[in-house]
């Protein structure tokens, strides 16, 4: 690749430069440096963009309104190329209200090529252009200004390889026919990483998480869910990570003992008296719900001895047919998606919506092995032992 013009764009007239040239291109190369260690909301520090002629590095803190990029960004005519993108669709979110429109996520789709899935960007760049990066400014304080020539340098090569990435692996992708495969897993990241007050409220379950909600009933999982949603609704306003403000064992506790006054949270050792009302609130709220609006309790594993067994293998047979096809299997499904498929088979109930095995091409190319396996259509045989899918499936 010809060397290309490298621009650092610190101030407006120079991001309306940048701007009017990145309207020229209809693939973009795009990264971002951030840090959201002490904040509710990552703080941007910098993007990088390539485009087939330039590298450009963009300072949010310097160069005022950044509206006319965002629009370029989630312009539906242009194709932007990431790698390992969900904070970049996050930012696109927070601050053009729009989710990106034509992506593509060089990390999904090495690993709808057989590669290695989930791989580091360095890790791509080595494997498929075979040049080494250096990972020294991974940690770096991007807050800090001036930068360093060390880290203008590692900022650029965040993006200097974007475009041939992209060029090579949708090549690939189009040899195997599974560019279509690539968009609709495209899409489905980028719900994924949206924000969950803005998801189905199927998936905002973030509160399941809590270490201890396991020995919680009903009526106390409802008080550590209007809690743990209390806190994010604080974070936010005070832009803090909501664990730096209340701790996760300080929601169980409170949940757990079911305090019939403010005066009870607050006496609660490690909680700061300013945020006792608001809990408290929170606990009132989750009182008054009637029984049918508590959450369920979630059963923990019962299985019969055979099913972890019968889950082993088709294990081991996804892992001989993604070799075969050249699919990641951390990408294809996780075994959590596989026993779910088992114990459908052993309950007779229909498979959970949750499962990424009954949708998209997982539903057209992966499903029907493993169902012609599990209802004995098919066996398994050792066929070569040589081979990296050494299966036989009969």
């Amino acid at each position: 690749m010809h060397t290309r013009e490298e621009i650092v764009v610190a101030d407006p007239h120079l991001l309306k430069e940048c701007c009017a040239r990145l309207r020229e291109s209809d693939v973009l190369g795009f990264d971002s440096e951030f840090v959201g260690e002490d904040t509710y909301e990552p703080s941007l520090c910098l993007i990088q963009i390539a485009t087939a002629d330039a590298l450009f590095l963009i300072d949010p803190l310097t160069t005022g309104p950044l509206d006319a990029f965002w629009q370029l960004i989630v312009d539906p005519a242009r194709t932007v190329v990431v790698h390992a993108g969900r904070e970049e669709i996050r930012l696109c979110q927070r601050f053009s209200g729009q989710t990106p429109r034509s992506w593509f996520d060089l990390q999904v789709a090495a690993g709808l090529v057989g590669m290695h899935y989930p791989m580091g960007h360095a890790s791509l760049v080595h494997q498929m252009l075979g040049i080494q990066l250096s990972k020294k400014e991974t940690l770096t304080e991007w807050r800090h200004r001036p930068l360093s020539p060390s880290q203008i340098d590692y900022a650029f090569d965040d993006v200097r390889y974007l475009l041939q990435l992209w060029q090579r692996l949708d090549g690939h992708l189009a040899e195997l026919n599974r560019q279509e495969w690539a968009k609709k897993e495209f899409t489905r990241f980028i719900a994924q990483a949206l924000p969950e007050i803005s998801r189905p409220p199927e998936a905002m379950e973030k509160w399941r998480k809590l270490k201890g909600i396991g020995a919680l009933d009903r009526k106390r999982l409802a008080i550590v869910r209007e809690l743990f949603l209390a806190r994010e609704a604080i974070a936010a306003q005070l832009n803090r990570p909501p664990r730096v403000l209340v701790r996760d064992d300080l929601l169980i506790e409170i949940a757990r003992r079911n305090p019939k006054s403010p005066g009870e949270i607050q006496s609660m050792r490690g909680m700061a008296k300013r945020f006792v009302q608001p809990l408290w609130d929170a606990v009132e709220r989750a009182r008054k719900l009637s029984p049918d609006k508590w959450p369920d309790v979630v059963e923990r594993d019962k299985d019969l001895p055979q099913v972890a067994l019968v889950v082993d293998l088709l294990g081991a047979i996804l892992h001989d047919f993604c070799a075969r096809e050249k699919l990641s299997v951390s990408l294809t499904a996780t075994m959590s998606d596989l026993k779910d498929l088992v114990r459908s088979k052993m309950s007779n109930e229909p498979i959970a919506d949750t499962n990424i095995l009954i949708t998209g091409w997982r539903k057209e190319a992966v499903l029907p092995l493993l169902l012609d396996v599990l209802e004995g259509r098919r066996g398994v045989r050792i066929k070569d032992l040589q081979a990296p899918s050494p299966f036989a499936l009969e």
